[in-house]
């Protein structure tokens, strides 16, 4: 079979892909205007996030594999190359093959990795070149088999299932999500409780939104929250969305208050009790820790986070948002 998908898993859009692709539990992989290709021989563990857009297509060569809750966007990904849990890819980079990441390596936009590299780090560094013992690791993943072949490429277009398909709604303690009727829910998104979704706000593939404490969770209008990020809240305390942020794939946010026009990017980490301003940005894998104040038009970076910069214009959503 050319591409063997888990059936929690879901793809949009058109993906290319050669032979012996598999696509495990919770990923999602959207291609936007056919910017999705695969070599032969993938493997995309549970819960990752992969896209593509015209802007910034998605290439991954033969025998790569991802580790668990990856994140790669608009990258260009060698062959043979062994991907660490959690490891984000950002648009416009670009990796060569046989190269190893170490879990939770972040590789910045327009980053160039050259072939048989071992890379580690936030943002990601090249520590040393493969050794031989490296090697016999990347053959012995693959039961020996490191030959790429050629690729035959298939093309397959999935319907965009989330679009007429519900999200499911679970009642806790007496309080039943309140979904607005003109919101968007996929079809593998979850919410719990006490929970308020506005209008024209989508909750994308394997989101999960749990208002199971005492405070509620209200996401405001035109809110978008991207595949397989996860909203939760500690006891006595409130989750605000305001109208208008963007939650990027694989993010973790917690009670907070987020500013109207807010961008939060892949793979970020808000904890409870924070405020972060209008027209925030918080860039890919970047932690605001509990307790944490930042004020309108901040660029926060780092782990923890610390104001990089300033924005002087509205922030516009990026080509990777869902429309």
């Amino acid at each position: 079979m050319s591409l063997r998908k888990a059936d929690s898993a879901r793809l949009y859009g058109s993906v290319r892909h050669g032979k012996g692709v598999i696509i495990a539990q919770g990923t999602i992989i959207r291609s936007v205007g056919d910017s999705v290709r695969f070599g032969n021989r993938n493997m995309v563990l549970e819960n990752s996030v992969l896209i593509g857009t015209p802007e910034t297509p998605l290439s991954v060569g033969s025998g790569t594999i991802f580790g668990h809750r990856c994140i790669a966007i608009g990258a260009s990904i060698g062959d043979l190359c062994e991907i660490g849990n959690s490891t984000i890819f950002l648009p416009g980079c670009r990796v060569g093959k046989m190269c190893i990441f170490g879990e939770g390596t972040i590789i910045p936009p327009g980053a160039v990795i050259p072939d048989e590299s071992v890379v580690v780090g936030r943002p990601g560094r090249v520590i040393r070149k493969l050794t031989p013992e490296d090697r016999a690791m990347i053959a012995r993943m693959r039961g020996g088999n490191i030959d790429v072949g050629s690729t035959e490429e298939n093309q397959l277009e999935f319907p965009p299932e989330g679009e007429h398909m519900s999200g499911k709604l679970y009642p806790h303690g007496g309080k039943t999500p309140r979904v607005d009727a003109t919101a968007v829910v996929y079809d593998t998104a979850e919410i719990t409780g006490d929970v308020i979704i506005g209008k024209h706000s989508i909750v994308g593939a394997g989101v999960r939104i749990i208002g199971d404490s005492h405070g509620p969770v209200i996401i405001g209008d035109h809110v978008l929250i991207l595949e397989n990020s996860v909203l939760h809240l500690l006891p006595d305390n409130r989750l605000v969305i305001e109208d208008y942020v963007t939650i990027g794939p694989g993010c973790m946010i917690h009670g907070t208050t987020i500013g109207k026009g807010s961008i939060i990017e892949s793979g970020a980490i808000v904890c409870d009790y924070s405020v972060l301003g209008e027209n925030t940005l918080v860039t890919s894998g970047t932690l605001v820790k509990q307790r944490s104040t930042f004020t309108d038009n901040q660029i926060l970076e780092g782990f923890p986070a610390k104001v990089v910069g300033e924005n002087d214009q509205p922030l516009a959503r990026p080509p990777w948002a869902l429309k």
